[in-house]
This record gives C-alpha cells, sequence and structure tokens, in this order.
C-alpha cells in the first residue's frame, strides 16, 4: 500500500511562505570552472552593492531566511539568502564566497550568519582582513571555535557516513519536549528543509563544522558586530555563548527572551528590528543597506548618535 506524503509544516503550508515564493524568484549561480552551484534569494534593489547576506546553519536551505528578506526588502533594503555548495573547508568556503561576492559585483557586505553560518561570516572577515569585504556581521547563536562541539575526531569520517546518520548527528541536538508554538513549528520548518538537502550537503556542512578550526577574533576589530542570543534552550552551551562575549567585547548585544535554535523563524519580528538597529550605523554612507531614497534622515542623525530612535 503505498504511504500517503505528510502534510507540510504550518510554517511551508503559511500564507507569508506562499507569498514569498510568488514574489521572490529562486536563482542559481555558478562561481567557478567547478561548477559549484550558489543557490540564493536577491530581494530589494539591485544598485546597492553593500546588502544583507545570509548564512543559514548546517540544516538550513536559502528560503530559511524568507521572512527577513520580505520585511526588510518592504523597507527598501537589499537582502540576499543563499545555500552554500558542497564545499569540504572553511578556506574553500571563502574561497568561493569571495568568488560569489565578486560575481554579484558586490563590495563590502553585510552578513547575518546563524550558527554555521555565522562561523564561516567571521572566517570570512578574517580572511579578507587585509582587502575588508565584510562591513558587519550579525551573529545568532555563532560560536568561535569547533571543538565546543567535541566532533572533531569524527569529522574527517562525514563524508562516508549514510544520510540518516547525518541526519541524526544534526536532529539529537533539537528538543524534543513540549514547546511553544512558534519555537516548535520553526524546528519542524528546518526539519523539512534537512530532508531536501543532499548527503553530500550535510556531509560537507558538518565537516566544515566540527573540523578542528578557530576565529582570531583580533583579525576583526574593524568589523562591526551584533551578537544575538535567546536565553531559552538551543544547541549552543553557556560556555560557547560567554565566550562569544569575551572574545568581541565591544559588540552590541542583542537578546532574546526565548526563540530556541532559529530565532529568525519563531521571533521573526524581534531579529527584524534588532537587524535594522544593527544596519542603521551605515545609514547614509557608502556601504548603506538602504534605497537612500527610503532613508529617513532622522534614521541618520540616529546613526550619527544626536536622537535616539525608538525600538519597538
Amino acid at each position: 500500500m503505498m504511504a500517503l506524503p505528510a502534510d507540510p509544516d504550518p510554517i511551508t503550508a503559511s500564507e507569508d511562505y506562499a507569498q514569498f515564493r510568488s514574489t521572490i524568484p529562486q536563482r542559481k549561480v555558478v562561481v567557478d570552472r567547478s561548477s559549484m552551484t550558489w543557490v540564493l534569494y536577491d530581494a530589494g534593489p539591485r544598485h546597492i552593492k553593500s546588502p544583507l547576506v545570509c548564512l543559514p546553519p548546517v540544516c538550513g536551505s536559502a528560503d530559511v531566511f524568507f521572512k527577513q528578506l520580505m520585511h526588510l526588502s518592504a523597507k527598501g533594503y537589499r537582502v540576499i539568502s543563499v545555500e552554500y555548495p558542497v564545499y569540504w573547508s572553511v578556506d574553500e568556503f571563502c574561497e568561493g564566497f569571495l568568488k560569489l561576492i565578486d560575481h554579484l559585483e558586490l563590495t563590502k557586505i553585510h552578513i547575518l550568519g546563524a550558527s554555521l553560518g555565522a562561523f564561516v561570516a567571521q572566517k570570512m572577515a578574517e580572511k579578507t582582513e587585509k582587502s575588508p569585504r565584510v562591513a558587519s556581521i550579525f551573529i545568532c547563536n555563532g560560536f568561535i571555535d569547533t571543538t565546543a562541539f567535541k566532533q572533531t575526531g569524527s569529522a574527517k569520517a562525514f563524508w562516508l557516513m549514510p544520510a540518516f546518520m547525518l541526519k541524526r548527528q544534526i536532529l539529537v541536538n533539537l528538543p524534543s519536549e513540549k514547546l511553544e508554538m512558534d519555537v516548535a513549528n520553526s524546528i519542524d520548518f528546518m526539519v523539512e528543509r534537512l530532508d531536501i538537502l543532499s548527503k553530500d550537503q550535510l556531509a560537507s556542512r558538518l565537516t566544515m563544522n566540527c573540523a578542528a578550526n578557530y576565529v582570531e577574533p583580533q583579525r576583526l576589530k574593524d568589523v562591526y558586530i551584533t551578537i544575538m542570543d535567546v536565553f531559552d534552550e538551543s544547541a549552543l552551551s553557556t560556555r560557547c555563548k560567554e565566550e562569544m562575549y569575551k572574545c568581541y567585547p565591544d559588540a552590541k548585544r542583542a537578546h532574546l527572551k526565548t526563540g530556541g535554535n532559529f530565532p529568525y523563524l519563531s521571533r521573526s519580528d524581534e531579529v527584524n528590528t534588532h537587524l535594522e538597529i544593527h544596519l542603521l550605523p551605515f545609514q547614509g554612507t557608502r556601504y548603506c543597506v538602504k534605497d537612500p531614497e527610503l532613508v529617513d534622515p532622522e534614521e541618520i542623525k540616529a546613526a550619527r548618535g544626536e536622537i535616539e530612535l525608538p525600538t519597538t
């Protein structure tokens, strides 16, 4: 007897997601001769050359930031969300990411990075230190050192593992107890994305996530950073969070009471507000993310510290 297809999760079945899919086309970009294909969504004014680029966690596809794409582009920001090709090392990733930035004719970018996305965002800023290509990083549930996951010994074997074992590596870190609806829905959405990713995509991302590597924060001294954390349960330990604060003592802080591992889905309104605050200092500069014609003069005054804008 043929099994019936599973119903889509509540976020995938929502009107907001349907509107996103109908209004922002998916693009595929090949950046070099090795046929490495980046999948991306590009929303907002194309003349902006310093957009916000969103980098997902291990289990994420390019559409996991659809709420940021829709909300911020409607306000005149350019936002690009990407899905990684199969890169087996952070160095390879950074080389490919730089080629993508050049292909899209971007100057210095702003990055929203979640978990693995936050780690490779920091490494990208580190690698391009002498010729900066990263203006700012908004870190969501990020980490500094991959040894925090205690799987550096297993990282070299991920490419050999079957897909179900790779998925188990991710699912074991997700909470299984009863959760509030928005957080539970965000997990369901991400698990559905996990099922879409290929074995090589999962294996390569887990390899980058767990192979011995660390960020040299002193090389990011000129990068504007905001660190966002949630106070409820997430995959990151308190020690990871404290290490992040220690490495970036001058970074701005954005705390959410709840939101779980994927607050950009479960608490999108709050995250979007924090993102706008993070990008505010660049209003009226050459690295502005927003269409200059839509920038309120009050925003520029706030960016210069002349006035304060409400945060809600």
